[in-house]
């Protein structure tokens, strides 16, 4: 039912701005020799007719239209008609050129892929480490981070609340040039389950416990009665002394980075909203957006921007 009520609308949109914009052309081509009068002449008294309008004692006059200004009326009208019948614009008619704006930019793109896929295929075959040091293949690599990657992680890549940091040490998942690619080929689905069920009291002992593995000021009592808690319930996924697993991106809790943790917001008030209400984070796969050759490049760039 959807199609059908989709394309009636789409027939009769189409003949809409068809009507509308040939009767607008219409129009303006009457108007214009409607008002057209070249017999203006004065009269025997030397007197010449006015649109009747006056101000401070001057008269408008009511002249024709000098034939230049006239003819270029024209032309514009001449050339609006010419347009429409080359190029879309009248609704569904594509024009006698078949051009369109989808057809130029495969044409623009498939030029740009035979122009620099050689050039992306030839730096696919440097290793990362290595092509982290040519400052021209960084330079490339990083126009390509920034449309594509900026959006999440920042144009400097210092990420910002729930999106990683790119330039220290942490890595969620590793960064080893092999892991990286891995990361932007494939993307990553991070899962963090909400722990309500364990009570609020428990809760808040767990986070005072996750707060000292860090060296955070956090409750020793609390922490005391939180650390068995945490290796029943938290050590699965971020080991049994905090330091993460990076197999499944399970964070490493005693580094001093949180990712979900808003600029100013106490530590302790982030890290119990995280047990309370649980994560969900989704890196999207890039190989299909940019081809495995760029990722390849934008993993370099993203290597050397912590080693």
């Amino acid at each position: 039912m959807n199609n059908l009520w989709g394309n009636s609308l789409s027939s009769f949109w189409s003949i809409w701005i068809i009507v509308i914009t040939l009767g607008t052309i219409v129009f303006c081509w009457w108007i214009l020799f409607a008002n057209r009068r070249t017999d203006k002449e004065p009269t025997a008294e030397g007197e010449v007719e006015t649109t009747g309008h006056s101000a401070d004692g001057i008269d408008e006059y009511d002249n024709p239209l000098p034939r230049w200004w006239f003819m270029l009326f024209v032309g514009t009208i001449i050339f609006s008609v010419g347009y429409l019948l080359l190029y879309p614009g009248l609704g569904n008619f594509q024009g006698v050129l078949g051009w369109s704006q989808e057809n130029q930019w495969e044409e623009e793109v498939a030029y740009a892929q035979e122009q620099y896929a050689p050039i992306f295929a030839k730096y696919s075959e440097v290793p990362v480490p290595e092509l982290a040091q040519d400052g021209e293949a960084m330079r490339v690599a990083e126009r390509i981070y920034l449309n594509n990657c900026a959006v999440c992680h920042g144009s400097n890549a210092q990420g910002g609340y729930g999106f990683p940091n790119l330039t220290d040490d942490a890595w969620l998942y590793g960064g080893e040039p092999e892991n990286i690619i891995t990361t932007l080929n494939n993307g990553r689905n991070g899962l963090m389950p909400a722990w309500q069920q364990l009570g609020e009291a428990n809760l808040q002992n767990v986070t005072n416990y996750v707060l000292s593995l860090s060296g955070e000021e956090h409750d020793a009592d609390s922490a005391s009665q939180g650390a068995a808690i945490f290796a029943s319930a938290c050590a699965a996924c971020h080991g049994p002394e905090g330091k993460g697993n990076q197999g499944i991106g399970g964070p490493d809790l005693t580094d001093d980075v949180w990712l979900y943790r808003q600029p100013g917001q106490d530590t302790y008030a982030a890290v119990l909203e995280t047990l309370r209400n649980g994560r969900n984070g989704h890196m999207p796969a890039q190989a299909a957006y940019i081809g495995e050759d760029k990722v390849h490049l934008v993993a370099a760039y993203v290597y050397s921007l912590s080693n």
